[in-house]
């Protein structure tokens, strides 16, 4: 039995926003995730009589705002105007919604690549992290932020996009592939994809924090 037709219209929508952020769209516009919800589950998003055509933007609408909707219950968080991303909770639905569709059974161990270790470790260990994790924000700065990201100030405009860019699409790999289990670092450190959701969280609320900070990067780099 496909389970896909058993989520609710609230669990696709969500389905549709975790897969814009894999592909690296976060935050996402509301408009790109009605195309996504309509692309993945037509019979539910399309227009009436053109389901295959045309998405219906008010189903989709609908179930991100009001007092029942996608952000009242937590699982995306509003970014700005038309702007979203999933939250730590809207991943952890996710990864449970996509963990009862393998027919999963206990948590397992997934091994981590040397490259996927190099890539977490110094994200785990980041001062970013420490404060965030701590409810320290007012604390964290833009270095904190740099050595998250791992840039400098030296980073060309089109480097750094790519730099972010990266770092989002390798979180949003590896949430795939921890999923409902754990891998383990070489320190032993064991990492869930409760590890993983708090890391991407940081991402998105570090980009929203100091986006003037990187737009005045890319500006001098662009005049470099």
């Amino acid at each position: 039995m496909n389970t896909v037709t058993e989520h609710t219209a609230s669990e696709k929508i969500l389905l549709a926003a975790y897969q814009l952020e894999t592909t690296g769209q976060t935050p996402f516009s509301a408009e790109a995730l009605v195309v996504s919800a309509w692309q993945q589950f037509p019979q539910t998003f399309g227009l009436k009589n053109f389901t295959e055509l045309y998405p219906d933007s008010n189903k989709v609408l609908a179930s991100i705002m009001g007092e029942k909707g996608l952000a009242r219950k937590g699982w995306l968080l509003k970014m700005g105007q038309k702007q979203y991303a999933l939250t730590r909770e809207g991943r952890q639905v996710v990864r449970r919604l996509q963990h009862e569709e393998s027919a999963g059974g206990a948590e397992e161990s997934v091994p981590l690549s040397r490259d996927q270790e190099k890539f977490l470790q110094p994200l785990l260990d980041s001062t970013a992290l420490a404060k965030f994790r701590e409810d320290r924000r007012e604390e964290l700065n833009f270095a904190d932020a740099c050595r998250f990201w791992g840039i400098t100030e030296n980073l060309r405009g089109d480097a750094l996009d790519e730099r972010l860019r990266q770092l989002q699409l390798g979180l949003a790999d590896l949430d795939k592939v921890v999923g409902m289990g754990s891998g383990t670092l070489p320190n032993g450190h064991c990492v869930t994809g409760n590890d993983l959701s708090l890391l991407a969280d940081l991402h998105s609320y570090l980009e929203q924090r100091f986006s003037r900070h990187l737009n005045l990067l890319r500006n001098r780099s662009g005049r470099a």
